[in-house]
């Protein structure tokens, strides 16, 4: 990803190997989002930019939807003990908190991240961005007795958020 903000014209310039350099993970550990993406330039707009890989999210096939969800990282899970998460992933969650809860915070994170990771067969998924912990918490319990598919497709608008605020830090509309 890249590391400042860049202009849509350096973006529309970029040749396609340059474009997934720099946004391949975007879309949490999956450069394929970004080369979907790519072929839609020129981008007229920020929000062009983001409808493309919005538009790549939407227009994948079920197995490669399920591979980009379960791509993502438990929130305040394992990845983030060991200290696995992306850049992206590891600032979104400090910025919600997720960083510093208490034992009982992190034990039930813990409890609910296995129940939805059992239920559903990905992670669960929630924009961060803006959030807290207790806000983080009451959204877990909120979904988690979603049916499958409506998880599924909430899971992905999820993404969609995510990758919106990824792209709206790093390009300058």
């Amino acid at each position: 990803m890249t590391a400042s903000p860049t202009t849509l014209v350096r973006i529309n310039a970029m040749t396609a190997v340059e474009f997934v350099e720099a946004f391949g993970n975007i879309a949490e550990h999956a450069p394929w989002v970004a080369e979907t993406a790519a072929s839609a330039r020129p981008f007229a707009s920020r929000d062009a930019m983001i409808g493309s890989f919005h538009a790549a999210i939407a227009e994948a096939d079920r197995s490669a939807q399920l591979a980009l969800l379960r791509a993502h990282p438990d929130l305040a899970g394992k990845a983030a003990i060991a200290g696995d998460l992306t850049a992206a992933s590891k600032s979104e969650q400090a910025g919600a908190g997720l960083d510093r809860l208490t034992p009982d915070e992190f034990e039930r994170f813990t409890g609910l991240n296995r129940l939805y990771g059992e239920r559903f067969g990905f992670p669960f998924i929630l924009a961060v961005k803006g959030a807290d912990k207790a806000t983080i918490l009451e959204a877990f319990e909120a979904r988690i007795d979603n049916a499958a598919e409506t998880e599924f497709q909430t899971a992905l608008r999820q993404v969609k958020r995510i990758v919106r605020f990824r792209l709206e830090d790093h390009v300058i509309p």
